[in-house]
């Protein structure tokens, strides 16, 4: 991947806080345009990460470029945040507070005030414009907080746990923004160990456990890392079935799970039809990305992740 295709890159990083070394050696490359996860169980060094990447903290070791800058806080103006830390003043009306944050990176304040109401209109949170932000709930509010982060329309948005507290209506009005602003042409950073999310929406990413980076590519590339799986029932099962099936086939589901065989489907399937057993359901399993983060990393911090 060539140096300019990058909207980020990150070589060797590094972040220790006592004798502990939350991040350990971390390397990261985000393509210009992409939606890229940083996936991990918590307390990985996922938000440590972050914030090593926009410069908001330094590193011990290593080297980051974003957005062309080898310092990164010098490339803040083209950046959208949304911390871990949620907080916005309570007093504020919606659009407001939306326009305020746009101010802080440089954004006309009337300018900021129209683009938050068609950004909230946009979002399903029109009727709340005028709304403080003490009467909104807590989705709606972080909702607001986002697109605050968005007004100023920003080349690289990182976006650190997004989904955390969100209820399933919320989570998919954030889904939608997120891909929204990938579409406008923004290159977008999050965070996150809610793993549907990141199977979802990313292009590529990077699982993260113990500080340490353990995988980085596309979810296909995870999923490939494990076989694909078969389930079978039989439309007359009588005895010899199992003697034909892998060795690692079991019961579920009425019928039979194994792995499908090196040579494919087809051989096994013609035994099996000569034997008498027949085929009343047949379907390929992909893994699952959750799968591929247990081989990866292990079943005990698999456990964190939902």
């Amino acid at each position: 991947m060539e140096q300019q295709q990058l909207a980020l890159s990150a070589s060797g990083l590094v972040k220790r806080f006592g004798d502990r070394r939350v991040v350990d050696g971390i390397d990261i490359a985000v393509p210009m345009g992409s939606i890229y996860g940083v996936l991990g169980p918590n307390g990985a060094g996922k938000t440590t990460t972050l914030r090593m990447l926009l410069g908001i903290i330094e590193p011990d070791e290593g080297t980051r470029t974003l957005m062309g800058h080898d310092r990164p806080r010098d490339a803040s103006d083209l950046v959208g945040y949304l911390p871990e830390e949620r907080g916005l003043y309570p007093g504020m009306r919606a659009k407001d507070a939306i326009a305020f944050m746009g101010a802080l990176r440089g954004l006309d304040w009337a300018e900021g005030r129209r683009r938050a109401v068609t950004l909230m209109e946009a979002a399903g949170l029109g009727h709340a414009t005028d709304e403080k932000i003490r009467k909104l709930s807590k989705g709606m509010a972080q909702l607001v907080q986002l697109l605050g982060s968005v007004v100023h329309e920003p080349k690289f948005l990182v976006l650190d746990e997004p989904f955390s507290g969100l209820d399933p209506v919320n989570q998919e009005r954030l889904e939608a923004l997120i891909l929204a602003q990938r579409d406008r042409g923004a290159t977008i950073l999050f965070s996150t160990h809610v793993m549907a999310h990141a199977e979802r929406l990313c292009d590529r990413l990077t699982i993260i456990a113990g500080g340490k980076a353990r995988f980085e590519g596309t979810v296909a590339d995870a999923r490939a890392l494990l076989p694909l799986k078969a389930h079978y029932v039989p439309h007359f099962e009588h005895d010899g079935v199992r003697a034909l099936l892998p060795a690692d086939a079991e019961r579920a589901d009425g019928g039979w799970r194994f792995t499908v065989p090196d040579e494919g489907m087809e051989a096994l399937l013609v035994r099996l039809i000569d034997a008498g057993h027949g085929i009343s359901g047949l379907s390929i399993e992909r893994p699952r990305l959750h799968d591929a983060f247990v081989k990866i990393v292990g079943r005990e911090a698999a456990e964190q992740l939902i």
